[in-house]
This record gives C-alpha cells, sequence and structure tokens, in this order.
C-alpha cells in the first residue's frame, strides 16, 4: 500500500492495483500550485464530507478518470446526479470493493455543499487492503466512538486531522491515536490557511514524548505500508 499526500486532507493511496482519492482539494490550495490534478490517477474517489475543501476536485477528477464516489448517501447522491458513478454508504456500514473492504464510521464535524445545502452527516474510513489496516478520521473532534475501531480492526497506520480550530489539536490527536491503538499516525488537515497552521516540530515532539511516530509529508511525497 502506497500513500501520497496531495496537501489537507487530500491523500492517493495505491492498494491491490486501484487508485484511490481521498477529499480531493488542490487547485484553490497555493501550497499544492505544484500538483497537476490531471495527472492524478482515481478508480475510486472517497469523501469524507461535503465542505469544499474536501471536494473540490472530485467532479473534474471523476469526470476524467471515471472514478467511483464512495460517500455518504447524501452527497454520493449529489455527485449521482453530475452523472458520476457513486456507491452510497452510512455509519457503521462496510463493503467489499475490488481493492479491500471499506467501512464508514463516525466523525463529528458539520457538512454542507458550497452553496449551504445539506451534505449527510460527516464520516471517515478504516480501509482494508493488502493485509494493511488505515484509519483516516476526516475532519473530527476527539469522540469516544474511535474506541470501536480496535474492537474490529487492528491498524497499521491512523490519518488524523491535526490542526486545531476546526478540527482535533495535537493533544486530542495524541488521545485518538490512543482510542485507536496505533501508535504511527500521518498528520493531515493543518497549514493550509490561518486558522490551522503548527508548529511542526512541536508537534513530532508531543508524539514523540507520548511514545509515538507523527508523520507529516511534504506535499507530493508518499510512503509504503
Amino acid at each position: 500500500m502506497k500513500i501520497t499526500f496531495y496537501g489537507h486532507a487530500c491523500l492517493g493511496i495505491e492498494v491491490s492495483g486501484k487508485h484511490i482519492l481521498v477529499d480531493p482539494f488542490i487547485t484553490a490550495n497555493p501550497k499544492a500550485s505544484h500538483i497537476d490534478i490531471n495527472s492524478i490517477a482515481a478508480d475510486y474517489i472517497l469523501l469524507t464530507h461535503a465542505h469544499n475543501d474536501h471536494i473540490l476536485d472530485a467532479e473534474a477528477i471523476a469526470k476524467r478518470t471515471k472514478a467511483t464516489i464512495v460517500s455518504n448517501y447524501e452527497v454520493a447522491v449529489h455527485f449521482g446526479n453530475k452523472g458520476i458513478k457513486y456507491h452510497p454508504m452510512n455509519h457503521g456500514g462496510s463493503w467489499q470493493f475490488d481493492f479491500g473492504k471499506v467501512k464508514m464510521v463516525s466523525a463529528i464535524h458539520s457538512s454542507s455543499f458550497p452553496d449551504g445545502s445539506y451534505g449527510g452527516n460527516p464520516g471517515g474510513f478504516v480501509i482494508e487492503g493488502e493485509h494493511k489496516n488505515i484509519y483516516i478520521s476526516g475532519d473530527t473532534a476527539l469522540t469516544m466512538d474511535m474506541k470501536l475501531i480496535p474492537l474490529r480492526t487492528k491498524l497499521d497506520l491512523a490519518i488524523l486531522s491535526i490542526g486545531n480550530n476546526f478540527t482535533m489539536d495535537i493533544e486530542d490527536a495524541i488521545l485518538a491515536a490512543d482510542f485507536v491503538a496505533c501508535d504511527k499516525i500521518l498528520g493531515v488537515h493543518y497549514d493550509t490557511f490561518g486558522y490551522i497552521e503548527i508548529n511542526h516540530d512541536e508537534a513530532k515532539k508531543k508524539f514523540f514524548d507520548a511514545g509515538k511516530d507523527l508523520m507529516l509529508l511534504e506535499i507530493g511525497e508518499s510512503i509504503a505500508l
């Protein structure tokens, strides 16, 4: 499994020969100006919720690649009405795709489309594929529901929002790592704009002092599990 960071909360995941794109917000992110969305492969696009900083480039990429949108019912149908293939999900549900299993889990946040219309409930995802299991928190507060995840799935990586203000801060993300029983963390949703800027060295030290490894990738950088 290969994971590429495209800035903000956007990730590319290669697993079992398939390309999964998560929360594509690239073209309006000046920090990701060197990323060409026309070069990004996608068989599936997973969307955690309807906010513009998570869905901005989903339509363009899906129409170019013929990817399937996977999200909550409301977001999935929204893109389906645009002629895009979709697979609707909701909290607690899972589905066996051709690359592995995806389960949608809860997130405490809000969810609305750029025009203010209802975007369903926000969520996160647990992906199991190639004998590796990852958790994508989406935009969320710390929640006790995270403790349910390791009851079913032993994680190899937890991808957690860490930027504060709209989501968990560093201290809450450390607790989240405890809740999901995973010490290997990839941080997302930080630095994109002023409200969520973090001190990288301080964040890494706090995770290290808690016995955990926090990775903060450069935009375009990849890791392999």
